[in-house]
């Protein structure tokens, strides 16, 4: 019984989420759906993104939080719109508290959607948004094991980044590794060492990105 109701829930999940598929699809618009653990860097991401997009195309923001709306606040100084989702508890976006969100998006005035899902290494997995594709973001202090715990999450991502990498020489993580491992899970994957603080990688992120928007 627990295993019909967690299909349902999955599947009425996929449903909407199509639909938000093709809402973004109608408008032209390119999603992305950025997931990690609480603190890896997801929000630092995003802003070192926006500030490379200027002039090169027009951005759009979600934020997915239990509560706040600090990330959201952040981001709405860079100039560009945001529109908050607090799940109340939940530990993930689902595509329907998405689609309650997107009336508020200008999706007639953007051309890419960046969506700041909830801050886990589980349960984001397992929701579609209706997204384009999906951003890992796995920063050094985590460790290195995460894709032996956490494998559903990196077998999902189009591209992992690997933050924070300014800090690889006070800590025991294994780039070169780590890289394997996840190639190990997902060969497609594309992986990017970067960090938010000096701008290490993020050039290369953005350039991929932008590659992926114009691909469609």
């Amino acid at each position: 019984m627990e295993i019909k109701v967690v299909k349902d829930i999955l599947g009425a999940n996929e449903q909407i989420a199509q639909k938000n598929r093709q809402l973004f699809d109608s408008h032209h618009v390119f999603v992305v759906n950025v997931m990690s653990s609480p603190g890896a860097g997801k929000t630092s991401l995003i802003l070192e993104t926006i500030k490379r997009l200027k002039g090169k195309t027009r951005v759009g923001v979600v934020e997915g939080d239990i509560s706040s709306s600090l990330d959201a606040e952040a981001i709405g100084k860079e100039g560009v719109p945001v529109v908050q989702i607090n799940t109340g508890g939940e530990c993930h976006l689902d595509a329907n508290m998405t689609s309650s969100a997107l009336p508020s998006v200008p999706l007639k005035d953007i051309e890419l959607l960046l969506i700041e899902n909830v801050g886990n290494l589980v349960c984001p997995a397992e929701f579609t948004l209706g997204e384009n594709i999906r951003v890992l973001i796995s920063s050094t202090p985590e460790g290195d094991d995460k894709p032996f715990k956490y494998p559903l999450m990196f077998h999902q991502a189009d591209a992992v980044l690997i933050n924070k990498v300014d800090l690889l020489p006070y800590l025991k993580f294994d780039v070169d590794a780590f890289s394997k491992t996840i190639r190990g899970i997902n060969q497609k994957v594309k992986v990017f060492p970067i960090s938010c603080t000096t701008g290490e990688g993020i050039d290369q992120w953005v350039s991929w990105l932008f590659d992926q928007m114009k691909k469609g």
